[in-house]
């Protein structure tokens, strides 16, 4: 059966397919962080070596269970993070993870019917990389499966991205992930609508943080370290562009995911000055939420959103990290914030 939930629209794509043996050599999974993108791959890398007829994975042959486990010689995950040992974070799939794929996908599949290849964020491949991918990809060998995971596809190459079926995740609905999570997983009805709004859709976020307690607190205490550099002077902004600059430097999406955080706190203030509260994601910070409000105009508010944006766009076209942090803590709107 499908571990994915959600998206349906996929599956009815994916399932004929591979109900005749064909699927398509190379897919490029979309989706924001958490919303269910290895998950898939790895549904995808069953179906394809599943004993059963079906075009769903069983999940409980041999082969689905090594592939659940981590453990098939033929499923291979090629991604950045965290390095083996806790060692420095990899932030590029390089020549070299190529050259070692491109070696596996001319042999002949170990144990099962498909070699399958997962690059989780395949937009930080290197330049090099990707060229030597991308004749792979022109002329694919047979029993091959490529699995392209990405939150950003145009920082893909045009040619790699037109090599792929590409498969869209969408965010789930926030009442799917309730039930989900309440049935699920166990948690109370008004955890569970909490965490469906903070969300945002990716149900594996909504997962992970109902069985971590941690993920709520580190989450509250960045709101919290917001409210602070808001209300503080401009020596206290310009110390927290450089401590997000140096993030940025060691990990790039840690580094965006503290902006999307101020970028959905501004979407509340926003909500909040055109009197939608219905639809915080926020809304256990209710009260700091209005205070902060209060004290705005929804131009100054819609302007700094636009510059949210215009920052997160500036980082991802190789501007200087500090700069255009710096640029914004300095055209951060001042006293009218004080909450």
């Amino acid at each position: 059966m499908w571990k994915i939930r959600g998206q349906d629209h996929i599956l009815r794509q994916v399932e004929p397919s591979l109900k005749l043996g064909q699927p398509a050599h190379a897919y490029l999974l979309v989706g924001p962080p958490h919303v269910g993108k290895m998950t898939l791959a790895l549904d995808l890398a069953q179906a394809v070596n599943c004993s059963d007829p079906s075009p769903a994975p069983c999940g409980d042959c041999t082969q689905c269970s090594r592939i659940a486990q981590g453990q098939h010689s033929d499923v291979r995950v090629v991604g950045i993070g965290k390095g083996a040992d806790d060692g420095p974070t990899r932030t590029v799939i390089g020549i070299g993870d190529i050259k070692e794929v491109l070696h596996q996908v001319n042999l002949k599949p170990y144990e099962g019917a498909f070699t399958v290849i997962i690059f989780d964020g395949a937009e930080a491949m290197s330049e090099e990389a990707a060229n030597a991918l991308l004749k792979t990809l022109e002329e694919p060998p047979g029993q091959v499966l490529f699995l392209l995971l990405t939150a950003d596809e145009d920082a893909l190459l045009a040619t790699i991205r037109s090599r792929c079926r590409r498969l869209r995740l969408l965010p789930v609905p926030k009442t799917q992930i309730e039930h989900q999570l309440a049935s699920k997983h166990g948690g109370n009805s008004e955890e569970s609508e909490r965490l469906a709004r903070l969300s945002r859709g990716c149900l594996g976020w909504a997962i992970t943080a109902g069985e971590d307690p941690q993920v709520l607190e580190e989450h509250d205490s960045q709101l919290d370290r917001l409210r602070e550099v808001c209300q503080g002077g401009l020596d206290q902004r310009f110390a927290y562009a450089g401590e997000i600059a140096n993030l940025f430097s060691k990990d790039r999406q840690a580094a965006h995911q503290v902006l999307y955080l101020w970028l959905r706190w501004w979407r509340d203030l926003l909500l909040i000055k055109e009197g939608a509260e219905d639809y915080l994601q926020n809304s256990h910070r209710l009260d700091d939420l209005r205070s902060a409000a209060s004290g705005l105009s929804t131009g100054e508010t819609v302007d700094f959103i636009k510059l949210l944006l215009e920052t997160l766009a500036a980082l991802d076209s190789n501007a200087s990290p500090r700069l255009a942090l710096e640029i914004l803590m300095l055209r951060l709107p001042g006293a009218s914030v004080r909450a």
